[in-house]
């Protein structure tokens, strides 16, 4: 029975306490009850806290996007991952287009030339696909998982508190508001008992200021303790931020290892396919009579190309080989934009059209060329000799 009572009374007193804070939020909002602020530099804590968990979602979800585009996919690892199962494994984009490739080309004959270029390239592609895999993985680990535990984690309880903070001070409010109240019928009553003497009533009223002050004492204690508690989590957003900057450089270093396998796989395909520049520059010829579409190509294929004689070799077309062997000069549409990597080459622009020429002694890979009064080395590889 008396454990019974007790309940019943706890719960009349939270009823209380949550009609009282209902009432001090109303007023507050309708401009009739003072609110307590808090300091400036908690408020720029909580400000701080805001912005780094907005923007903490957002990088995480363009970051899922950015490593998985198909949108049912997320959606499946999502409930496999909440159901604490694993996903199925299934080919991603490019093993798939790796093994219609080499399907196609088995199909085709691995004989032909066709058939075994397609080979090479599925084979290639899947390569990529293990590669992209690679770097999902590192980066969820790596990069995902530690914002994912912020939002999930560290910021869930930074609200817990914040809202717990929110509580003492609409109950500091509330008991600084009786205290006013008491206070001014205190008063009211001493001017009535000039006039008629009430000593009932003004005890009554003093007893009810000295329990209001104590009130106001007790919640802002409670109120300040939380107030300290708040603090010392969001002062931990810095440290945060620290730790999420090594995530950053990991899911860096992870997409620069993966575009560096992806280049390297590119490079060598090209090299065992050989003869594809110089189909590409013959089929150009073929259709000079249409303007080249303008296209940029990294400047590191030249210097990859000056660094591979055997490459360079397969693509020096016909036409520029008897230009070599003359001492002549012939026009050349330029095929991309080409930067200049020191002042001894020519800078480029897709579609323009040149003077070109060689020279005694000069690299197998190069050519000199002439733009007006502007001269210098420029990649063939960039060039589509014109008749």
């Amino acid at each position: 029975m008396n454990i019974m009572d007790f309940n019943v009374k706890k719960l009349a007193a939270d009823a209380g306490t949550f009609l009282s804070r209902a009432v001090q939020f109303t007023e507050e909002k309708l401009g009739q009850a003072e609110k307590t602020e808090l300091d400036a530099h908690l408020e720029n804590l909580l400000c701080k806290a805001e912005c780094t968990k907005l923007w903490t979602e957002k990088i995480m979800k363009q970051t899922e996007v950015l490593l998985q585009p198909n949108p049912n996919a997320r959606i499946e690892e999502f409930v496999y991952e909440k159901l604490d199962r694993k996903a199925p494994s299934r080919m991603n984009n490019p093993e798939l287009l790796g093994q219609y490739m080499i399907d196609a080309g088995n199909e085709f004959g691995p004989g032909t030339a066709y058939g075994n270029a397609l080979i090479k390239c599925g084979e290639t592609q899947k390569r990529i696909g293990t590669a992209d895999r690679e770097l999902i993985q590192t980066s969820a680990i790596n990069f995902l998982t530690p914002l994912r535990n912020f939002i999930e984690g560290d910021y869930k309880t930074i609200t817990k508190e914040r809202k717990l903070l929110q509580n003492k001070r609409l109950d500091l409010d509330a008991a600084k508001t009786r205290l006013k109240k008491a206070k001014v019928a205190e008063a009211r009553a001493a001017q009535l008992n000039t006039s008629q003497p009430e000593e009932n009533n003004i005890m009554i009223w003093a007893e009810e200021v000295t329990k209001s002050e104590q009130e106001v004492r007790i919640t802002q204690s409670e109120f300040d303790r939380q107030a300290e508690i708040t603090r010392l989590l969001l002062e931990g957003i810095s440290s945060t931020h620290a730790h999420h900057l090594r995530c950053l450089n990991d899911f860096v270093e992870a997409q620069m290892t993966y575009y560096a396998q992806c280049y390297q796989y590119m490079l060598d395909l090209q090299k065992q396919l050989g003869s594809f520049p110089s189909t590409f520059l013959s089929n150009n010829n073929q259709s000079s009579s249409t303007p080249a579409q303008s296209v940029s190509a990294p400047s590191v294929l030249a210097s990859a190309s000056a660094s591979l004689p055997s490459v360079s070799n397969s693509i020096v077309t016909s036409g520029i080989s008897e230009l070599k062997s003359s001492s002549g000069s012939r026009k050349a549409r330029v095929l991309y934009d080409y930067d200049a990597a020191n002042s001894s080459e020519l800078s480029l622009l897709a579609d323009e059209v040149i003077t070109v020429y060689s020279i005694p002694g000069m690299d197998s890979d190069w050519l000199m060329g002439e733009r007006g009064n502007q001269k210098g080395k420029v990649p063939i590889t960039y060039l589509e000799l014109l008749n």
